[in-house]
Parts: structure tokens; C-alpha cells; sequence
């Protein structure tokens, strides 16, 4: 007698069970599963493994051309933040050679490669200290002494800085890694992760003697870094970028040598992932607080939380912000009989002084125009 539908499905799903098969082993679903890894098959359009190496190293090398490039770049960044201009800033990535060091510090890591690693470290390193020698002396001679938006912005580190880097650094890793000449992309990578404009802060912040401030703005600069390299790290990991094996350097692979680079690249990979995840507690918790003090406000008419992120960055041992209007009554003879102040109220852990004042009264009459005064509160 022949079964029914009902039959049928619960003899076939008695005999998936049996037999390990899901519903993803179908003929439907295999399809969608090979459409799938097709689509995002990175591995396709992939350069030799010698000319991923090759790109990845030469973006690194330090010449006098290189670090002309860079100062000018530095010179046009500092510019660009001082007076407040998004086109120069935006013209001072394009050119800005970090992103080579960075990658190649990617490269090193992912692949074992101490001799790269300690190479693109020391290149990044020696442009830093130009890059901050660069921003700190122009600084010191601009007319301009307040603190710009664009510095501010710069300065203050925000889980969005973490995604956008990471994003940018698989970008940029994935470009580096194609076949056709990744130029194009890698100069949007650098625009997109801002590496140069919190260096060009930090530069502001030792010519000013604002220590809060250059943290911040080599905090936010150490946050691109880190995750350009790891999101850099992670396409090399998909590509299977093969290791350095001879870790003496006597230009024999041995057995043992094979199984202790292996075992090393768990731990290196283990350990990335616990030291990056401690590095971005910081920038989690800026982001937390900066949204929870704009969420306490009544409105966000004021850009609380813009001016919330930038105090944070500036103002020592910041805690809260907030703006409203009181209403009084009032003794000037008013049509309604009441007076109407918007009034700002900064919480510190400590007094703040009259400089650190100063510079957060500069800051929220920015974005309160109407501001009548400003209220410090210490706890």
C-alpha cells in the first residue's frame, strides 16, 4: 500500500537523524552553500605568495623621499586641524606613507617573520617621532592657540575609531594581496583610518603641555593601529600566508622547526586576541560614558553627545555634562515676569584650573552659541 505524504517526511527525517544528515546536506541547500563560498572566495584573484610578500615589505622602506613625504604631509595634517579644514586633512592622508609600516607589521606577525616585524615596528616608531617633532614645532609657532573642532575630533577615542580601523586594515590587507595593483584602495584605507590626524593632536597637546590630550590623542592613534593590523592579520590568516619555518635562519626547514612554528602561531594568534581585547577596554568605556551622559540630557539640540566626546578627551578627570534652561523670576521688567538661562554643568573628579576652565568653556560655547554660563561641579 502506498504511504502517505505524512509517512514519508517522518520515515526521511527518522533517517537524517540516524545517519548525521541535516537539512543543509540537501540539494538546495548545497547549492546555496557553494553559490556562497564562491561569492566570498577571497582566495580567488590572489597574488603569488612572493609578491604578497614583496608589496607588503617594500610599503615599509624608509628613504630620504619617504620621510620628506611624511614631514610635508605632517605640515599640511597640522595645517589642516589648526584652522579647522577638512580638505587639507583629507589631503594629508592620501599622501601620508604610514599605512605601509602598519601593514607590514600585519604581515610580520601573521606570518612569524621577526626580522619584518622589528623592521616596520622601528620604521613606525622613527615616523612618529618625526611626524610629533613635525606637528609640535609648527604648533609652537601658529598664531592660532585655541583648540579646533578637528583637534578635538581627533582626540577623542570612540568604538566607532575601533571599527572603522578594523574594517579598513581587512581592506587594506585584502588589496595588498590581489593581483592587480592596490593603489587605489590603499589610499582610501588611509583616508578612511585617519592614522596621521591624531599624531598631528598628540603634537598639539605636547606644544600646548596638555597631557590629557596627547594621551587621548596617541590613545586614539595606538586604537588604528592595532586594529588596522589585526583586520590585516585576519584576511593573511584566510589567504593561508604561509609561515617563516626556518627560525634560525640557517636556511633549513627541519621537522621540529615545522611543528614549533605551528604551535607558536596558536599562541601568537591566542595572545593578539587577549592583548587587543584589553587595549579597546579604554575606548569602550569613553563610548559608554559619552553616550550615557548625552542619554541624561533633555535634548540633544546642544550636541551633548559631541561636546560630551570631546571633554572627555580635554577636560582632566571628566565625569558628566549636561545643558538645560533654567527659568527665574526676573527683576528686568520682562513681559512674562521670568528670565530664561541656558545654563552647562561639567562634573570633575577634581577642581579644574583656570586653563583646564577655559579650554571647556571654549568647547560648549561651540556647539551652545546661546550659552549664558557654565557651571563646575566637583565630586
Amino acid at each position: 500500500m502506498e504511504l502517505d505524504r505524512k509517512e514519508l517526511k517522518r520515515l526521511r527525517e527518522r533517517h537524517h537523524r540516524r545517519h548525521g544528515i541535516h537539512p543543509w546536506h540537501s540539494k538546495a541547500g548545497m547549492r546555496t552553500r557553494r553559490f556562497l563560498k564562491r561569492a566570498f572566495n577571497i582566495r580567488q584573484g590572489r597574488a603569488p605568495y612572493n609578491a604578497i610578500r614583496k608589496r607588503f615589505i617594500n610599503g615599509s622602506r624608509l628613504d630620504g623621499t619617504h620621510l620628506c613625504i611624511l614631514i610635508v604631509a605632517m605640515l599640511i595634517a597640522s595645517i589642516g586641524l589648526d584652522i579647522n579644514s577638512d580638505i587639507a586633512i583629507i589631503g594629508a592622508m592620501l599622501i601620508c606613507p604610514l599605512m605601509g609600516s602598519v601593514l607590514a607589521i600585519a604581515y610580520g606577525i601573521a606570518t612569524l617573520d621577526r626580522n619584518v616585524t622589528r623592521d616596520a615596528l622601528t620604521g613606525l616608531l622613527l615616523q612618529m617621532a618625526f611626524c610629533l617633532a613635525t606637528s609640535t614645532l609648527y604648533f609652537k609657532l601658529s598664531p592660532i592657540s585655541t583648540v579646533t573642532p578637528a583637534l578635538v575630533d581627533n582626540s577623542s577615542p570612540n568604538i566607532w575609531d575601533l571599527a572603522v580601523a578594523l574594517a579598513g586594515g581587512f581592506a587594506g590587507g585584502l588589496g595588498n594581496s590581489r593581483e592587480q595593483e592596490p593603489s587605489t584602495l590603499i589610499a582610501g584605507v588611509a583616508v578612511a583610518t585617519a592614522l596621521m590626524p591624531p599624531l598631528c593632536a598628540a603634537g598639539y597637546g605636547i606644544a600646548a603641555w596638555d597631557l590629557s590630550l596627547f594621551l587621548s590623542a596617541l590613545y586614539e592613534f595606538g586604537i588604528n593601529v592595532v586594529f588596522i593590523a589585526l583586520g590585516t592579520e585576519a584576511v593573511l590568516l584566510m589567504l593561508r600566508t604561509p609561515l617563516k619555518r626556518d627560525l634560525n635562519d640557517d636556511g633549513i626547514v627541519t621537522d621540529e622547526e615545522s611543528a614549533i612554528a605551528d604551535k607558536l602561531s596558536h599562541i601568537v594568534r591566542r595572545r593578539i586576541i587577549i592583548g587587543t581585547a584589553i587595549f579597546a577596554i579604554p575606548c569602550l568605556v569613553l563610548t559608554a560614558s559619552s553616550i550615557g551622559s548625552a542619554e541624561s540630557g533633555v535634548t540633544d539640540a546642544y550636541g551633548v553627545a559631541e561636546t560630551t566626546r570631546e571633554l572627555a578627551a580635554v577636560v582632566p578627570g571628566f565625569e558628566d555634562y549636561t545643558v538645560g534652561v533654567e527659568t527665574s523670576l526676573a527683576n528686568d521688567g520682562s513681559q512674562d515676569g521670568t528670565k530664561r538661562e541656558v545654563v552647562a554643568r561639567v562634573t570633575t573628579e577634581a577642581e579644574l584650573d583656570k586653563h583646564d576652565r577655559e579650554t571647556a568653556e571654549k568647547l560648549i560655547s561651540l556647539n551652545v552659541p546661546e550659552l549664558d554660563r557654565v557651571e563646575f561641579i566637583t565630586e
